[in-house]
């Protein structure tokens, strides 16, 4: 049995060898360590709409009338993995915008930088969006904003997001597949994320731009709307916000060197497939945003062919309709989908 054992080892470091150009053995996220609520975040505000499990494993974020509310990590961060998984709120959603990002905004309010999971509330029987966001350095006037739907109704269950950010790219994972991959290029400067962030979470009232420009608000007729958060991961290098001193590099050095050529092969078939199918606005193929597509943008004529079907509303004036989230104190297919990637 131990020969076994061995042999089969060897063929997996083998496997793993041959294929060390674009490897395909990268750290599994399963493997990265899930932390209590407590040991890794604490309340940011709206504190009546904000519910601690006693067991510090799962928090409730709502959004009444009164207020929206959120949370923040303990830290920030340089380069990690982090990751959450959460539960959407149902039915009516018009207006409601739950954000799971990193931003050192409140640092650094004229040259923030910023990695944006937004979750986007629909009108009854439309589906949950999500969208995801890059920028750095300030560079507020340069969105790099993708839109998705999902191959699974966000609000019927709990669904694992994750950010992977690194020196060199910044991968959006939904259930541990790749959605999105933004690779640094020297065309980018400062515009991709570099300075230490704090990791968010909240739920806010957005009627002004998330759902078709605003022209659907938010119906407190629905309140409370409940967003749910568990399996927190927190695994990156720790930077202390007071004497900036960095902590646990080490470990986001290994996270760093496992992905350091991108996502593996298969990771990338999934990816691409899973955009074809389901992204329906990418900053890349604005044309009324930007005349020429910005210089990291590679243009796919399938996918740019698809995407004109799909209205850009929200972005097609170029106006930014969304800020400081931050500061909102007072106020049985699904399987065959997801094998298909």
């Amino acid at each position: 049995m131990r020969k076994v054992y061995t042999r089969l080892f060897f063929f997996m470091f083998l496997f793993c060898f041959l294929l060390f150009i674009v490897p395909s053995c990268s750290v599994s996220p399963q493997n990265f360590p899930i932390i209590p609520f407590d040991e890794g975040y604490t309340p940011l505000f709206g504190d009546h709409n904000l519910i601690i499990h006693s067991d510090s494993k799962t928090v409730h974020l709502s959004l009444d009338e009164s207020s929206g509310s959120g949370f923040a990590s303990h830290d920030l961060y340089l380069h990690g993995y982090f990751s959450a998984s959460i539960k959407l709120p149902y039915d009516y959603t018009a207006g409601v915008v739950v954000a799971f990002y990193l931003s050192n905004g409140d640092m650094y309010e004229k040259n923030h930088d910023e990695i944006d999971f937004e979750f986007l509330g629909n009108i009854r029987g439309k589906d949950w969006r999500v969208q995801t966001n890059v920028y750095g350095n300030g560079s507020t006037n340069i969105g790099r904003e993708e839109r998705y739907g999902l191959w699974f109704d966000p609000a019927q269950d709990f669904h694992q997001y994750s950010i992977l950010w690194t020196d060199s790219k910044i991968i959006f994972y939904v259930d541990d597949v790749p959605i999105r991959e933004l690779k640094r290029t020297e065309s980018m400067k400062g515009d991709f994320p570099s300075k230490p962030m704090t990791l968010y979470a909240t739920i806010w009232d957005a009627s002004n731009w998330a759902t078709n420009g605003g022209k659907y608000k938010v119906n407190y007729k629905y309140a409370p709307y409940v967003a749910e958060f568990t399996d927190f991961v927190l695994h990156g290098c720790s930077v202390n916000p007071i004497d900036h001193v960095t902590t646990n590099c080490d470990n986001t050095a290994q996270i760093s060197d496992n992905v350091s050529f991108g996502v593996t092969p298969l990771e990338k078939i999934k990816m691409e497939n899973f955009r074809l199918k389901h992204m329906t606005y990418s900053y890349c193929y604005d044309r009324i945003r930007y005349k020429v597509p910005l210089p990291e943008c590679v243009i796919n004529p399938q996918q740019d062919e698809r995407l004109r079907k799909f209205d850009p509303v929200t972005f097609g004036n170029g106006r930014r309709h969304r800020r400081g989230k931050r500061h909102h104190r007072g106020k049985d297919n699904q399987a065959e989908d997801a094998a298909s990637f």
